[in-house]
């Protein structure tokens, strides 16, 4: 008989739940203007709404926690985090920010400026924001595969090559670096292949053009290219991760996902004048060199977190899981961004909610839908998350729209994945009588879907 797939970790410590009504849910989302971000934690029974920052912490984190020094200055926690970044990537030169927005604002208010053109695979909200709000432009290069969610390919979240050579051809004077997002979030949790990012570095080369990954699930990455191409199934995580970073010149990361840290996040680069120029941005908007907006014990915890969550067996757990949701979905006819990515499971809202008009919203419709059947908090990635055009000012219904069901880290059992399963296929199988969405009361000029007010139709 074969062995069935099991966690490579054991439960130590238990955080309870709490279930609420029907009756209490329509008051608390109304309450929250239909924006699941406005809701109160504890009004949610089960929380996808981001794997950010939500992780469970190892044994060996929470050591590391009580070992923090909180040197103002030269704290040993700093060189820890450093060497450990180092050691993974290459990048001799490192920069702490508490975020991985926070690094996009030092980095990019070095390097983006009016007029700009940032070519990448799929922007993702907060990298877009800090590009957009500079008055530059950020360019989709994304293959159109992406696009067909029920189409079957291993590397979803590739850049096209074409489009970015033309990209560049046009306009190489106004390109200050391409950036590619591993995994692609906005194309639904899509890795990149090792053959796509050596492809990125050739065309970069050929327009002398520096290229930077936003990291925040780099591992996750590595573990698809193992297990998805050819050439990679030998190789161990750290093997695969060394090789991927080769082929940029620097890297954001939102260390709240695959460092599994609950706040941090950096810059790391091997060119030096990139390095000067950012980190008086750094000692500006962030802290001193030496801690940018961390804490000492927070530095241990995701130099300990980058250690463990570049091993294979730590990946395929959280990966495995994801798969497990996936599987019951597809028992119930539910469409999604195929194949599962690996930090959710993003349900194609058009294809679900095919009586509301996109101009109503169909992936918040959704999102609103499935926290009222059972107090599931999910996140829209789609019309709302893309923001109007800065010229225009319309809305930017191009892409796709989804309902993003986020896991976070060691926190749920299989059994959360059945519930939410569950609650899904009831909204699914009442999907057409749902024919109208919500409309926009208030919004941010920009990153709009954090705060946005809305109203049901």
């Amino acid at each position: 008989m074969e062995i069935p797939f099991a966690e490579s970790w054991k439960i130590k410590m238990v955080e309870p739940i709490h279930k609420s009504t029907r009756e209490e849910r329509e008051q608390w989302i109304k309450e929250a203007h239909y924006n699941v971000f406005q809701l109160k934690a504890q009004q949610v029974y089960i929380d996808l709404l981001t794997d950010s920052g939500t992780g469970a912490m190892s044994d060996r984190q929470w050591a590391g926690i009580m070992l923090g020094d909180e040197s103002y200055a030269g704290a040993t926690s700093f060189f820890k985090f450093k060497d450990m970044i180092t050691s993974l990537t290459g990048f001799e030169y490192v920069i702490p920010t508490h975020q991985g927005r926070a690094a996009e604002n030092v980095l990019f208010s070095y390097l983006v400026h009016e007029g700009d053109i940032v070519p990448g695979n799929s922007h993702f909200d907060t990298t877009k924001g800090h590009i957009e709000g500079r008055k530059a432009i950020a360019l989709d290069c994304t293959i159109d595969e992406a696009k067909d969610t029920q189409l079957e390919v291993p590397f979803k979240g590739n850049v096209d090559p074409v489009k970015l050579e033309k990209a560049l051809a046009e306009h190489a004077d106004r390109v200050p670096f391409i950036i590619v997002t591993i995994t692609n979030n906005t194309a639904g949790g899509q890795p990149v292949s090792m053959q796509n990012l050596k492809e990125v570095r050739s065309i970069a080369d050929k327009y002398h053009t520096p290229v930077v990954f936003d990291s925040a699930r780099f591992a996750e990455n590595a573990y698809f290219i193992k297990t998805r191409e050819k050439g990679y199934e030998n190789k161990t995580i750290k093997e695969i991760v060394k090789e991927m970073f080769s082929y940029a010149d620097g890297m954001t990361m939102s260390a709240k996902k695959d460092a599994i840290v609950n706040m941090g996040g950096f810059i790391a680069t091997h060119l030096k004048d990139w390095y000067e120029g950012a980190k008086g941005y750094c000692v500006q908007f962030e802290g001193y060199l030496t801690y940018g907006g961390m804490n000492g014990r927070d530095m241990n915890a995701l130099a300990i977190g980058l250690d463990e969550n570049t091993e294979f067996n730590n990946l395929e757990t959280r990966i495995k899981q994801v798969e497990y949701l996936a599987k019951k979905l597809d028992e119930y006819g539910i469409p999604y961004q195929r194949p599962a990515g690996g930090h959710a499971i993003f349900i194609d809202a058009d294809k679900v909610l095919t009586h509301v008009p996109k101009e109503e919203f169909p992936a918040q419709t959704l999102t609103v839908e499935l926290y009222l059947e059972a107090g599931i908090r999910g996140c829209e990635i789609g019309y709302l998350l893309a923001d109007r055009d800065p010229v225009t000012r319309q809305n930017r219904f191009g892409g796709l729209d989804f309902l993003r069901l986020a896991i976070p880290r060691r926190v749920y059992t299989d059994n959360h994945m059945n519930v939410i399963a569950a609650a899904l296929k009831n909204v699914y199988d009442r999907r057409e009588q749902i024919t109208h969405g919500v409309r926009i009361a208030w919004e941010a000029p920009i990153m709009r879907h954090f705060t946005v007010q809305l109203e049901r139709i």
